[in-house]
């Protein structure tokens, strides 16, 4: 991505995100999901969400050798427990060729989000008007993509909401 820039406006960098997560190699995408963590409930959901959750974190850690990702953009906060407990149960039943390929489109889907929160808090930061926040945004986006060029993980958040 970095070769790629400047990128001139932000759909063109989330068009970039994009094409480059298609490029991933086996290894990279095993690379990125290894730096992945599953993420738990609040400390505010009951005891038996937090104990359903944890087994099925470790169900699908035993089954496909790395943490869960999913994107939880569109969804409400008060929703995403239970996505998360479906979207598991769901995915068990993958074999692990069709799951690392759900789990690829999970982390292109939770760099897009980073990556317009990332571009969407510099422009409103961009004090010296929105052309400079937008070239500003842009360029620190792409200078944290370049970044994690050595890790594919440098775009992905863990399970839950990315960012």
């Amino acid at each position: 991505m970095a070769a790629h820039r400047p990128y001139h406006d932000v759909d063109s960098l989330l068009a970039g995100s994009d094409e480059a997560s298609y490029d991933l190699s086996h290894a990279d995408l095993a690379e990125a999901l290894a730096a992945e963590s599953s993420s738990g409930p609040p400390h505010s959901a009951p005891a038996a969400a937090r104990t359903a959750l944890r087994a099925a974190h470790a169900a699908y850690e035993s089954s496909f050798g790395h943490a869960f990702v999913i994107s939880l953009d569109g969804h409400r906060p008060e929703e995403y427990l239970d996505h998360v407990l479906a979207g598991i149960r769901a995915r068990l039943s993958h074999d692990p060729d069709h799951e690392r390929s759900v789990s690829a489109d999970e982390l292109r889907r939770l760099a897009r989000g980073r990556l317009a929160r990332l571009l969407a808090s510099g422009l409103a930061a961009g004090a010296a008007g929105p052309t400079a926040g937008a070239a500003r945004s842009t360029a620190v986006a792409a200078d944290c993509i370049a970044g994690a060029a050595g890790t594919a993980a440098g775009t992905a958040s863990a399970s839950g909401h990315s960012g």
